[in-house]
């Protein structure tokens, strides 16, 4: 465990984080921050967010593990971004009183778990239930297995009163949401909206992946999204066929799915009420970069039933 003037403590066991936490908690409220590093403004979005949450007598608490069990066989884990130093700069300017850097062995002391795992070292995990099985969890089977096992694991470690989490990775935020209160775990889950760039781009780690041609193709996630916006007052169908024709007309760019549903990701009734909430969420391939975005809708009546049902 260690510490400089200024700056966070960084805890690298469950001990030391208990040690770095234990004079906290009784001062206020303590706020998690879960990343996998490699931090940009949209994690400056959610640490001030922590910040405001805290208030003057409490602790933001960030956490950088690159979670191993959340990545396929042929996703990007080696080469996913690292640099610790450069985060724990942004921590101690953005008011983190600590870091929780652990290692692999710290998180899965008993290995990483798998469909090949020694038997007499059984590793209990979340079962995500049905909604992980859909859009991101159909395109990344075991997904959301690994993330709501590390989030479970990071709540019992740190114990918050309350955790943030940005709205762009919105189905990974109401599975959480759905962790926290099936298991009763006490923690309230505080959602910031996607931050982004001037020009549109959700802010992402993967951004940096792209070349500056694959940037431009990617911003018709975002205009696809607002032109979906625009029609929601239509009805669904109105939104999703706005959208669509955006996505489809856009060089450089693979659409996996592009969905309108429920604001909990359940699907439409054929007959939406006026004002319904509801979600539209985009995932595509920009050359070899995969790219997520999503943007709350206000529906007018639906004159058919939503297409663009989740796989």
């Amino acid at each position: 465990m260690t510490a400089t003037a200024g700056a966070p403590v960084v805890a690298r066991t469950p001990a030391d984080l208990d040690a770095a936490l234990s004079p906290l908690r009784s001062s206020g409220t303590i706020v998690l921050v879960p990343t996998m590093g490699a931090l940009h403004d949209g994690h400056v979005a959610l640490l001030r967010r922590a910040r405001e949450l805290a208030g003057p007598d409490g602790a933001v608490v960030v956490s950088v593990f690159v979670n191993p069990l959340q990545f396929g066989p042929s996703e990007d884990f080696d080469r996913y971004p690292r640099d610790l130093d450069r985060d724990l700069a942004i921590c101690a300017r953005e008011g983190a009183a600590v870091v929780f850097a652990p290692d692999i062995a710290t998180m899965y002391p008993t290995g990483v778990p798998h469909e090949h795992a020694d038997p007499r070292h059984p590793a209990v995990t979340v079962a995500p239930g049905p909604i992980a099985e859909l859009l991101e969890g159909a395109a990344r089977p075991g997904h959301f297995h690994g993330v709501l096992t590390v989030v479970a694991k990071l709540f019992g470690l740190v114990r918050p009163d309350l955790a943030v989490f940005g709205e762009k990775d919105y189905q990974q935020l109401a599975l959480i949401r759905r962790l926290t209160e099936d298991l009763c775990l006490g923690v309230g889950i505080v959602a910031v909206p996607t931050d982004r760039d001037p020009d549109g781009l959700a802010r992402s780690s993967r951004n940096g992946y792209l070349s500056a041609t694959e940037r431009i193709s990617a911003l018709a996630l975002s205009r696809g999204l607002r032109a979906a916006e625009r029609a929601a007052v239509y009805g669904a169908a109105a939104a999703l066929a706005a959208g669509r024709e955006v996505l489809d007309a856009a060089d450089g760019v693979e659409v996996d799915y592009f969905v309108v549903l429920g604001a909990d990701l359940a699907p439409l009734p054929p007959d939406v009420a006026p004002a319904t909430p509801a979600r539209a969420l985009v995932a595509a391939r920009v050359g070899a970069t995969r790219l997520i975005d999503n943007a709350a809708l206000m529906l007018g009546p639906a004159d058919t039933p939503s297409e663009g049902s989740p796989r």
